[in-house]
């Protein structure tokens, strides 16, 4: 039996659940205390973040990973691009900048009392500029890369959505308005809402 350490707020472990099971794959999830981790992740994976996947004895403790590992056992509405190989370079190079850019400007947004070297605004100013990105990607379609959901947009989504709650009046009144239906679509989908249930 496959064994999931998550955390249901996370992120990173958001994500991971969602590719799990979109790719119908059965899996216990242990949902973590991060105040209390089980002995039992940290014997699998001793950096003590979640999402940690054990696969029947392989042990993936990356959401990314997972999500592709997931993806490579059942892929039905072709999230990998599969038959397009810039449709993958886009995937990764909007993944890289999400998680390596977007991210940082996302933790001093959201905890800005933690980063008192500038105001609040100037780090959502900064996040924006990824935000508006998406919203252009959006133009003539629902979804970032393609007419159906691609990686990109199920490893995105639960990044955008903490960015837009950390003040939602002012995410509604942006001009962002196809990102803001991509997130609202995405937020009332059978796939988020199976993963977020407690």
């Amino acid at each position: 039996m496959n064994t999931l350490y998550s955390f249901r707020r996370c992120p990173y472990a958001m994500r991971a659940r969602m590719a799990l099971r979109y790719a119908k794959i059965a899996v216990d999830i242990v949902e973590v205390s991060l105040k209390a981790k089980p002995a039992r992740m940290l014997e699998l994976s001793p950096k003590g973040t979640v999402p940690v996947l054990d696969a029947g004895g392989r042990v993936i403790d990356e959401s990314l990973e997972i999500m592709r590992w997931a993806l490579a056992q059942d892929d039905p509405q072709d999230w990998s691009l599969k038959q397009d190989p810039q449709g993958q370079l886009a995937i990764d190079e909007l993944i890289a900048q999400n998680d390596q850019v977007f991210k940082v400007h996302l933790n001093r947004y959201k905890y800005a009392e933690r980063y008192p070297e500038q105001p609040m605004a100037v780090y959502r100013a900064e996040g924006e500029v990824f935000l508006r990105r998406l919203d252009e990607l959006l133009e003539g379609r629902d979804y970032l890369l393609a007419d159906h959901p691609s990686l990109a947009d199920v490893a995105l989504l639960p990044f955008v959505r903490q960015f837009a709650h950390v003040d939602r009046e002012w995410f509604a009144q942006t001009s962002h308005v196809r990102l803001q239906a991509w997130l609202q679509r995405f937020l009332e989908s059978d796939l988020f809402t199976s993963i977020m249930k407690k």
